[in-house]
């Protein structure tokens, strides 16, 4: 929600999973936020960065790791990691 100034005044704002899109709830204690930052071409970090939210039902099924190189490639981060096998 937002006040008549335009900021936001919630005190909560809650995150969906990046792998499963469900809501990660304020109880959740095993979710994770991880943000990867981008490189220029000498490897200095450009102050820009992609965020990746992880719930605890991921994590403590082990797909936490499957999940974020299937991001990271989709996203560009990583070539030739993960591959989809039907």
């Amino acid at each position: 929600m937002e006040n008549s100034e335009g900021k936001l005044v919630d005190l909560y704002i809650p995150r969906k999973c990046s792998a499963t899109n469900r809501l990660i709830k304020a109880k959740d204690h095993a979710s994770v936020q991880i943000n990867v930052g981008d490189v220029n071409a000498e490897g200095r970090l450009t102050g820009t960065y992609s965020t990746y939210a992880f719930c605890g039902f991921v994590r403590r099924e082990a797909e936490s790791d499957d999940s974020l190189n299937r991001l990271a490639t989709e996203d560009g981060y990583l070539k030739n990691v993960f591959s989809y096998q039907l």
